[in-house]
């Protein structure tokens, strides 16, 4: 049995050993959360193991108020969860052994290599140490700069602790508040506007990003997949910005009511909140149509591979428009920054995308059995969860025992990617038969 066990244990793939590892903390996460001193009344293990997978997958979707439901215990639980699931268990466990002086095998490296989607297993030792003091260090930047607000507010204890939790929650774009309505008590203060989006861009733009610019420091020298990211995510917060400030000025419901400068701060904020942030300062069940269409767009676009954020990621976006752009235009591959991108890549971002598609589609299809609500707020529902952002049109706290188990599958699914658990799932070997190929007549 012993020898069976260590054969099973050599024999497992990175994605394998990623998707357990995620389960493994959710598992651990679900237990905590129900233990007494975790919350101020009963919690159900399907709603602790809810917020385990939502905390876990840095989704930020609830269907129990974390600011009055839960305790101190319990908050700090929801915090840590949050952590590990942003950084990853395998990024976490790595540095506690970096920590200890201990060596880092050649396996170890092979599967930080496989989280962090990298093509050399070279630097990867460093790479965790810069990423995870760099994410230390922006979390007590940031959670000092918001306790400049909140501090004199709450008080020294209250105030900290919220300025902490909101920080590590924002960099980890899980979206969880200690606060029900969210932060659209602050949607025109500079400081928590500037000092929120500033964690979750960061957060979701990819570490391989953040690390190429601290090694590299000037554009003309980063990866062409480092310059993709800076220009897409300018670009796209950019247009969604003023769409959404064009559609949401008028509406009563969320912006008409505010100043010129509160309704930019507003519109700015939900334009990069999407980007699987979670946060939101206006109410978002109050949104005018076009702008929920939108806005579940960019969840299913979402941030950086390699982040701590979800979605079939900007670049796989990108690369595709630009192929279909190269075809139309009757050149034979695609050119970004005067390097052309391989046919694997173009392949690969497809795939993706045609293999989230069919997860949102199944989602949303059992949705609409399981629950009663306008299609668009499932829709919504759907690509936040697939997406985990954690934004919600009001469906989370509404749904029904067999729905929250489709968000949590949703949730689990677009955290660790469609493709991990395609090769989770998948045998290895390969077959050496070739067959004739064949004209399929297609459009």
């Amino acid at each position: 049995m012993a020898s069976y066990m260590h054969r099973r244990k050599i024999n497992m793939t990175p994605p394998q050993i990623l998707a357990l590892s995620f389960l493994a903390v959710i598992a651990a996460g679900t237990l905590l959360l129900l233990l007494p001193v975790s919350a101020v009344e009963p919690v159900s293990f399907t709603d602790a193991l809810f917020t385990a997978v939502s905390a876990t997958t840095v989704t930020g979707l609830i269907v129990l108020d974390t600011g009055t439901v839960y305790t101190i215990f319990g908050q700090v639980v929801i915090m840590i969860l949050i952590k590990i699931g942003g950084l990853g268990l395998l990024t976490v466990a790595m540095m506690i052994v970096i920590l200890l002086g201990k060596k880092i095998g050649l396996k170890e490296r092979l599967r930080i290599q496989q989280s962090f989607n990298q093509t050399s297993i070279g630097g990867m030792v460093k790479l965790v140490k810069v990423l995870f003091i760099f994410s230390v260090c922006m979390e007590a930047l940031a959670a000092a700069l918001l306790a400049i607000d909140w501090v004199p507010e709450y008080g020294w204890r209250y105030g900290l602790f919220t300025s902490l939790f909101h920080s590590i929650s924002a960099f980890n774009n899980a979206g969880f508040s200690l606060w029900s309505d969210g932060l659209t008590k602050y949607v025109g203060d500079p400081l928590v506007n500037v000092i929120i989006t500033s964690l979750f861009i960061a957060g979701g733009i990819g570490f391989t990003v953040l690390y190429d610019v601290i090694e590299k420091k000037r554009f003309k020298s980063l990866q062409v997949h480092s310059k993709i990211m800076i220009v897409g995510t300018l670009i796209i917060n950019a247009s969604a910005a003023i769409i959404i400030f064009l559609l949401e000025s008028n509406n009563p419901g969320t912006m008409a009511s505010l100043s010129l400068g509160d309704k930019l701060w507003a519109s700015y904020f939900q334009a990069v909140t999407p980007r699987t942030a979670g946060f939101n300062s206006v109410d978002i069940t109050q949104i005018e149509p076009g702008t929920a269409l939108l806005m579940s767009l960019l969840m299913f676009i979402g941030g950086g591979s390699a982040s701590t954020a979800s979605g079939i990621k900007l670049t796989t976006v990108i690369v595709i428009i630009w192929a279909v752009i190269t075809f139309f235009k009757g050149e034979e591959e695609p050119v970004l920054f005067k390097r052309s991108v391989p046919q694997a890549v173009i392949a690969r971002s497809f795939i993706i995308t045609v293999t989230s598609l069919m997860l949102v589609f199944t989602g949303l299809f059992l949705l609409t059995l399981t629950e009663q609500a306008p299609f668009l707020v499932i829709l919504f529902e759907v690509f936040s969860a697939f997406g985990t952002v954690g934004l919600s049109m009001g469906l989370t706290y509404e749904l029904t025992e067999p729905g929250k188990y489709v968000i949590m599958l949703l949730m689990f699914f677009g955290r660790i990617g469609p493709l991990t658990i395609v090769f989770a799932l998948a045998r290895t070997e390969k077959s050496n038969v070739r067959y004739p190929r064949a004209d399929i007549y297609t459009g």
